[in-house]
């Protein structure tokens, strides 16, 4: 995105080469959001070969491979596509046949090249850690139109090894490739930046002005990670409850209304605790009727808030004598998620331009 057109070119047209010298474009600083992926379709093959890229990320799967190939490979990978297509055909974007990861991540990055617009030598761009489009792909093409500095902005507000370093790692495999390689900045978490506190609070004071209900509970739900890689020393839990406990704080809620717990476990091993079905299914069983969940670790909604938090566990609430139920969208593409983008670009690009 972002085709810069050959007369605004930082490139050899604007020094003095020796002659015969090839073309090279230059001058230009990228920055790339980085988000998680999602399958090209719904179907078995696309989803068994997204799958198989995602769960056999040595940062995801922490397992060694003569025991975690036949498990992929001869279980989940003949088993899991078609099921969890089913579950991406539920939330599909079919006006551009793609899941909405990738709509409303093409869309953050849309918005803040027209907040930079005013800098020339900026080019804005967005990649997938994995299926399309692909990190290389989008590193390759920044670097053809003269981005000689890049800044990397992995879309997950808390590190973590499985997420933001993955991400990370996928961007330097390709500067590996290159001969000439830009120089690259990486952006830091951002989960206890006032901006993303701030913009979080605005957008649930929105969501929540427009139930019909006021939420007896409040859980922030978020996307979970094993035991051990925790005791390995990733920070993600404890990032996790501080974006929590400082979300809460800025919207005066009382501590006896507000939860904080994970999501989307994967296997048998034991998992980041409370977990969040069982939580709601406590909930609604012992008296609850008004629920709200909000997953503030997701910078764009997806698989695991549409369909995983506003269908499933909405059924396990409702399924358990839950009455009402709602699921707060996640920041988006919308003006609270774009300031949130903004703030932590132009942070990180001092200095460079």
């Amino acid at each position: 995105m972002n085709e810069v057109p050959k007369q605004d070119r930082f490139d050899s047209e604007a020094v003095k080469l020796p002659a015969g010298h090839p073309p090279v474009a230059f001058g230009r600083v990228g920055i790339l959001l980085l988000n998680l992926g999602t399958p090209d379709g719904t179907t078995y093959w696309p989803m068994r070969r997204y799958l198989r890229e995602f769960l056999s990320d040595e940062r995801v799967i922490e397992e060694p491979k003569w025991k975690w190939w036949p498990i992929l490979n001869l279980i989940i990978l003949t088993t899991r596509p078609s099921r969890k297509g089913r579950d991406y055909a539920t939330i599909w974007n079919n006006e551009r046949d793609e899941g909405p990861l990738k709509t409303i991540t093409r869309s953050q990055a849309e918005q803040l090249a027209a907040r930079l617009g005013g800098e020339q030598r900026i080019v804005v761009d967005w990649a997938m850690r994995y299926a399309n489009p692909s990190t290389e792909s989008r590193i390759l093409a920044l670097k053809e139109q003269g981005c000689d500095r890049i800044l990397l902005v992995p879309l997950y507000p808390q590190y973590a090894a499985a997420t933001t370093a993955t991400a990370c790692d996928q961007a330097f495999r390709a500067l590996m490739k290159m001969r000439w390689q830009p120089a690259v900045r990486t952006a830091p978490s951002y989960h206890d930046d006032p901006v993303y506190i701030d913009a979080l609070a605005r957008s649930m004071r929105k969501s929540l002005a427009e139930l019909d209900f006021e939420p007896e509970k409040i859980i922030a739900t978020f996307h979970g990670m094993p035991e051990k890689y925790f005791m390995a020393g990733d920070p993600y839990h404890c990032q996790c409850q501080k974006t929590s406990r400082l979300l809460r704080q800025k919207l005066g809620i009382p501590e006896e209304r507000w939860l904080t717990t994970f999501q989307s476990r994967f296997g048998n091993d034991p998992w980041l605790q409370p977990y969040t079905d069982k939580t709601v299914e406590a909930l609604a069983k012992s008296g609850v009727k008004k629920l709200a969940l909000v997953a503030p670790g997701f910078s764009a909604d997806c698989l695991e808030t549409l369909e995983e938090l506003d269908v499933e566990n909405r059924h396990i609430f409702e399924s358990n004598g839950g009455e009402k139920f709602a699921y707060l969208k996640a920041l988006n593409d919308s003006a609270e998620g774009v300031d949130v983008i903004e703030a932590v670009v132009r942070r990180e690009l001092q200095g460079w331009l």
